[in-house]
């Protein structure tokens, strides 16, 4: 037998035992590290095709490697906060308590719409006192949500806590958020589909959510969401790393290698 014959062979068998197992076979792209490096940062990405019903990944085992959600949370804090009446809807207003923050976006009223887009963090804290730790727990865990470890505090927990999600876990609830499938009503799902819009042309829609922790000297960085384009949806994941401080381009760089990215593959 050939030794390319020997390589399928082997390649097959590892195919096999991975879907026996349960676990997800990634396609590695390892040319998408380029876009990390072109930014000066070290990281991973997951995608997922929707119709091929495949993953492919830059650092496969970063990418099943579970981080604070941080920001990215607010997702599903939204879905929580309106499935329990907290927010009858996006449009709620929480006043400005005038703590001056670093972000002056934040230094206003907001709505559950704004507060999204600007990532503020004190209206999502004061959302989650208002669902209480009760209400939270029972949710995160009836959808499973990451590590589901609430330790820190109900208005720190994905911020400084102990919960933590991987990028696989990320899409795992992209999809079942896109689907429609987890346990929220219609409405709330349809309210934070729609809050979660970063761009929407003629040819398709991105939607997605950054996330940033610091902590132990380290920076971590999220951007993730789902494209809709051309009659089918590609979930992303993003995760990006450095050190303290972080670099000027650290907050834009989220964005920047997901869509370029995306844009190498032809998607946008």
């Amino acid at each position: 037998m050939s030794e390319k014959a020997i390589s399928i062979l082997v390649l097959l068998f590892t195919f096999v035992v991975s879907r026996s197992s349960g676990q997800t076979v990634f396609e590695q792209r390892p040319e998408f590290g380029e876009h990390f490096k072109n930014a000066g940062l070290h990281g991973s990405f997951l995608l997922f095709d929707l119709k091929r019903d495949k993953y492919f990944a830059y650092d496969s085992a970063r990418c099943k490697q579970q981080f604070v959600p941080a920001s990215t949370f607010k997702i599903f804090n939204s879905l929580v906060a309106l499935e329990t009446g907290v927010a009858p809807d996006e449009h709620l207003v929480l006043k400005w308590d005038s703590v001056k923050h670093a972000v002056p976006a934040w230094n206003q009223d907001q709505t559950m719409e704004s507060a999204i887009r600007n990532s503020t963090v004190w209206y999502y804290q004061e959302i989650a006192r208002r669902v209480g730790e009760k209400r939270m727990r029972e949710w995160i865990t009836r959808e499973h949500y990451g590590n589901m470890d609430m330790s820190g505090g109900i208005d720190q927990f994905w911020l400084t806590g102990g919960l933590k999600i991987s990028q696989e876990e990320q899409i795992g609830l992209l999809r079942r958020l896109y689907a429609g499938t987890l346990g929220f009503s219609k409405r709330s799902m349809d309210i934070v589909k729609r809050m979660i819009i970063l761009k929407d042309t003629t040819t398709y829609v991105l939607r997605g959510k950054t996330g940033w922790e610091e902590r132990d000297g380290k920076n971590i960085g999220w951007l993730v969401g789902y494209l809709e384009q051309n009659g089918n949806v590609y979930f992303y994941a993003t995760n990006v790393e450095a050190p303290d401080p972080a670099p000027d381009n650290f907050a834009s760089a989220r964005r920047e290698i997901t869509e370029a990215i995306l844009k190498s593959l032809g998607l946008m």
